[in-house]
């Protein structure tokens, strides 16, 4: 039997916040925006109350009745539809992507024409992702993931005008699917990994589309019709390096000072920028960070490095969590390069300055270019020296990744970093141990 509820999205908020309608059955859960918003301190919490999930019914609500009748309203239809659905499929249960489609089509009256082309459909599934739950995480899509999106989407609407070709479900095939990558590649000059993930994206907006009903043309589902990736040659900084980079007097310059201490924050901490930038005080707990990552949703908890603790002593009170506020991404990277071109930092750590050959598959062709290390570095970088420098210590990669947050032990070994000079030494260590231990 299915089970009705609302919660809301933001139960903390201090202001007002959208409620969701929440629907479970067999093992299923959909989450379904409504269009009601209500302050959280008018929502009912105490369970024992017959009206849980509803409006409080107060004075400072004065609206009250009307809020709990709408959304009566919105549980009555949401269960005629699932009956209805039983009803008229000889009694077999919706999917997630049918009874979301059934609810939007009942209460978005406005889009019930259902649109067949695929730009329409592209469309119409981006403006849902900005009000819909991602079912992998359990959270609202990221501004990212719709900024991607509707890049793509826009490379579709540019490759049909300039190509002239007509696009649609029955026309993604493998010919469309090498036509547009040798678009991408050629007259755009994107790399394999940027040209890979509009052909994810294409494959996103299909299956969407397949799970819907509305597409019926499974080309895109081939092996041939393949993602591209190639695996990018990124740096990692060393403790020798790090170490160096924290010991710099910056005290005439404050903007560098604070990006600096922020990025050594990433450096012994594994966080992702979004994360390590946006700490807060109750995310410190004693020794230890806990905090729920961004992009995955998962917990982590990490050990305070002491770099980190210095750091944290030497901006407290100046900041509520003790650490130094963060700029934008973009500026971040580009004044962390500033650090390399002091002197007192070449004189002491010449392998910032080592000429390191990168390439990358670009417009079909391999580029290869040289620059100085510290001209690699991003805020990126630092999480990958957490990474690769815990791996080199010995850690054991499945205790790495429960903060990383990557789910196999292949994915996190080309994540890190390391010379085939340094995985010998790794190995020599272990040899070592083990004939010490044989000694004993």
């Amino acid at each position: 039997m299915a089970k009705f509820n609302f919660n809301l999205r933001e139960p903390e908020s201090e202001g007002e916040t959208a409620v969701h309608l929440v629907v479970r059955w067999n093992n299923n859960r959909l989450v379904f925006p409504t269009k009601e918003r209500i302050n959280p301190k008018f929502w009912e919490t105490d369970k024992e109350k017959r009206n849980f999930q509803r409006a409080t019914e107060t004075k400072q609500f004065p609206t009250y009745p009307e809020f709990n009748a709408k959304l009566d309203k919105i549980k009555g239809d949401a269960k005629d539809i699932f009956r209805r659905f039983e009803n008229d499929n000889e009694h077999r249960q919706p999917t997630v992507e049918e009874l979301r489609e059934l609810l939007y089509n009942k209460f978005n009256p406005s889009s019930n024409i259902k649109k067949k082309d695929l730009f329409s459909f592209i469309e119409k599934f981006i403006e849902e992702s900005k009000s819909r739950i991602n079912d992998k995480t359990g959270r609202m899509y990221s501004a990212g993931i719709i900024h991607a999106y509707k890049n793509t989407l826009r490379l579709l609407h540019d490759f049909k005008k300039k190509k002239g070709k007509r696009i649609d479900f029955n026309t993604i095939d493998l010919d469309f699917y090498h036509d547009f990558s040798e678009y991408l590649t050629k007259e755009i000059g994107f790399a394999n990994n940027t040209i890979g993930g509009h052909i994810k994206r294409i494959k996103t907006f299909l299956n969407e589309a397949t799970e819907r009903g509305i597409n019926t043309n499974l080309a895109y589902k081939s092996k041939r019709f393949k993602v591209i990736t190639e695996e990018t040659d990124s740096i990692y900084l060393n403790e020798k390096e790090l170490e160096a980079i924290y010991k710099l007097d910056l005290s005439n310059n404050s903007r560098l000072d604070r990006v600096r201490d922020l990025f050594l924050v990433g450096c012994w901490t594994g966080l992702r920028f979004s994360d390590f930038s946006n700490i807060k005080p109750e995310n410190i707990k004693g020794d230890f960070i806990e905090i729920e990552t961004k992009k995955t949703a998962e917990p982590v908890s990490i050990p305070i490095h002491w770099t980190v603790k210095q750091t944290m002593k030497k901006y407290k009170g100046k900041y509520p969590n003790s650490l130094p506020p963060a700029i934008s991404n973009v500026k971040m990277n580009e004044y962390i390069k500033e650090l390399g071109e002091i002197k007192e930092l070449e004189k002491t750590t010449k392998s910032l300055h080592a000429q390191t050959p990168t390439s990358i598959t670009k417009g079909g062709v391999n580029i290869t270019t040289n620059n100085k290390k510290f001209e690699l570095i991003t805020m990126h970088t630092a999480r990958r020296s957490f990474a690769s420098n815990l791996y080199l210590d010995g850690v054991p990669p499945i205790t790495i990744m429960k903060i990383t947050g990557h789910k196999t032990e292949k994915a996190f070994m080309r994540y890190i970093k390391i010379t085939p000079n340094e995985s010998a030494k790794i190995l020599q260590l272990h040899w070592q141990k083990k004939h010490k231990l044989q000694a004993v």
